[in-house]
């Protein structure tokens, strides 16, 4: 028998109060939605509901179950709406924040398509390198870039990002190649400064132990393209992921040193409140997102932008 049908059987029979009820709504014999009831106690073994001859109650399984069966009911109703042709259009206005640099080269230039195809969704796009708080801000989804602390958010990976140790040809030859991440302390690192979200440092993964660094230098700033500047013009070594060099690494602008060192990749994310009642607009959003980034070409075809 039908898990799902059970289930959709199970909350018809909840909310009208009555085998007879349910079976009327649904066209069938009342003794068709008991046998069915049956089966779903006995799969669960658990009694859901308490029957009299004349009316039907929750026991106390019955009503955290229910809970639980709505809200699955409405996730599979909007997952089939979201990619049924002629299914609910998506509508209202999407605020969305993304980290500056990230939000400039892979965010928005991604927007007009995305309106193309929900021509009945407006959108405002905040770029900050800030941590912003979505849910006292009123933001719907946030990308985030990096490992993702502990919170009540929910995340979905995008796609991974991988960080590299970078450097001008011109500058290694000044200074020497360094060999090892402890002799990052004998040159001119370019780092984020204390006030921006990169807290713990560079990663680097030693004999399969990933360990973090904060190497020191002459220039550190908040802003990550501005560290991308300094960098190809040849101040120092910058940490940066390969979403912002890989075009400045074909051309031979940079060179990226310390690779056997790279520690492994962390991720790209949507982030949202809660994923309980997500507005279509915003599964949509997250869904177009991680279509596009999934794309083998995308990464090459934006660096050539």
């Amino acid at each position: 028998m039908d898990r799902l049908k059970q289930i959709e059987t199970f909350v018809a029979v909840a909310q009208k109060g009555s085998l007879t009820a349910a079976a009327q709504a649904e066209g069938v014999a009342p003794a068709v939605i008991g046998r069915r009831m049956d089966a779903l106690e006995e799969r669960l073994g658990v009694k859901l509901l308490q029957r009299t001859t004349r009316r039907i109650s929750l026991t106390h399984e019955g009503s955290a179950f229910l809970e639980d069966c709505q809200r699955l009911l409405v996730d599979f109703n909007n997952a089939e709406a979201s990619v049924s042709a002629g299914g609910v259009k998506a509508s209202g206005h999407l605020r969305v924040t993304a980290p500056a640099g990230f939000g400039r080269r892979h965010v928005a230039p991604l927007v007009p398509g995305f309106l193309a195809q929900h021509p009945e969704v407006s959108l405002s796009l905040n770029l900050s390198d800030r941590v912003v708080d979505i849910v006292n801000e009123g933001f719907d989804c946030a990308v985030r870039v990096g490992d993702l602390p502990d919170s009540s958010l929910v995340g979905v990976r995008l796609a991974d990002n991988r960080r590299l140790c970078v450097a001008t040809p011109e500058y290694l030859r000044r200074a020497g190649t360094p060999s090892s991440p402890q002799d990052l302390g004998r040159h001119q690192c370019l780092t984020l400064s204390s006030e921006a979200s990169q807290t713990r440092g560079w990663a680097f993964s030693v004999d399969g132990v990933v360990s973090h660094l904060r190497p020191g230098g002459r220039l550190d700033c908040s802003d990550g393209q501005v560290l991308h500047e300094w960098c190809l013009r040849g101040l120092g070594i910058a940490w940066r992921s390969t979403w912002e060099v890989q075009a400045d690494l074909a051309a031979g602008r940079l060179v990226s040193v310390l690779d056997d060192f790279a520690a492994p990749p962390n991720g790209i994310y949507a982030v949202v409140p809660s994923a309980r009642h997500l507005p279509l607009r915003v599964r949509l959003w997250m869904d177009f997102l991680k279509h596009s980034y999934g794309d083998p070409g995308y990464w090459s075809r934006s660096q050539r932008v």
